[in-house]
Parts: structure tokens; sequence; C-alpha cells
């Protein structure tokens, strides 16, 4: 069971995607993170510059992704989130993706895992919790909605 509304929503602005290109596991990619916003009854904040989203881009199209950032909260905490997830959908709706459109997230499945850790008092209920993040992918951002699993 997750929490009935999003404990808080992400808006993480993205550089262009570094293309690796295809390695013996898989065709590699990272996207580095320039910053963004959290917003949020339970947090509030930004995301720091200088995490990352590695990516593995599978035959069939679909993303494996391993993103690991830091949001400095409005209190001041610093919190460490590790969010590993996958993102699939149709072809045509990838290649739009993949070009930069705007394409409503229900067309494709982006979910993620997230684990937090903190040392700060005020943000020390997330190292106790796990979450699941449904996710849109824009030009250059990532939204994610971030529920808790209760």
């Amino acid at each position: 069971m997750i929490s009935r509304d999003p404990i808080f929503r992400i808006h993480c602005e993205l550089a262009n995607i570094l293309d690796v290109g295809p390695a013996p596991f898989g065709h590699r990619r990272v996207v580095n993170i320039l910053g963004g916003t959290i917003t949020g009854e339970k947090l509030s904040g930004r995301i720091l510059p200088g995490g990352a989203d590695w990516q593995v881009l599978a035959a069939d199209g679909s993303a494996d992704i391993h993103a690991r950032y830091t949001i400095e909260s409005d209190a001041g905490a610093l919190i460490q989130v590790d969010s590993k997830g996958l993102r699939h959908g149709p072809p045509d709706v990838m290649a739009r993706l993949a070009k930069g459109e705007e394409v409503d997230p229900a067309l494709y499945y982006f979910r993620t895992v997230m684990r937090f850790e903190t040392a700060h008092p005020s943000t020390n209920w997330l190292n106790r919790i796990l979450a699941l993040a449904r996710g849109a992918r824009e030009k250059n951002a990532v939204r994610l909605d971030v529920y808790e699993v209760l």
C-alpha cells in the first residue's frame, strides 16, 4: 500500500544526454542533474547540482534508471537520494520522448523506487521509509510524484 497523495513532488532539471554507447551489458547513457525543486507538505527544498542518472538501454528500448543526487530542504537538511527505476513504452512514444517532445505520461511507464539518507533531525523520518515515484519525462527535466510505501 502507498500513501493516497504524493508526500512531495520533484521537478529535476537535466543536462543533455551523454551517450556513452553500446557496452557489453547494454547501451549506456549518463544524464547529469543540474538542479531542481522539491515541493510538498512533508518536504520542500531544492536539488543541488552534481548528481546524475545512469541509464542502460535495452534492445527493446526500455531504460533501466539509477539516479543519485542530493536535496537541500528549506530547513537546511541535506538528503541523499538513491532512485532506481524503469521507463518503457511503445516504440513510437519512446521515439517522441527521445526527440524531446511533450508526451502524456499515461502513454508510457516510468516508475522508480527511492531510498533516502540524512543526518538532519527535521528529515530523519526519510531514513525509515521507502518511496515509489511516478515519473514524466520532459525535454530537459523530469517530474516525479513521490509516494510513501506504507
